[in-house]
């Protein structure tokens, strides 16, 4: 059962850092579409990015705690 969830735990992270490429990607194509709001776009990239990384932090610390406490 621990593979099962250690398994989702591993998809889950997968999700978190798709989702980061295309945040970012769409970040750089707005940035290429508009020089001028690179500066606002790239804060709230960062903000974003933050967040989602959060997720994944939390997702990870989950993972430690169920290997460990079998």
């Amino acid at each position: 059962m621990e593979y099962i969830t250690m398994a989702l735990f591993a998809i889950a992270i997968s999700i978190v850092g798709i989702g980061e490429a295309i945040g970012t990607f769409k970040a750089l194509d707005g940035i290429a579409r508009n020089p001028e709001a690179g500066d606002k776009i790239r804060t709230t990239l960062i903000i974003g990015t933050a967040l989602v990384e959060t997720c994944a932090i939390y997702i990870l610390v989950l993972g430690i705690l169920v290997w460990f406490v079998r």
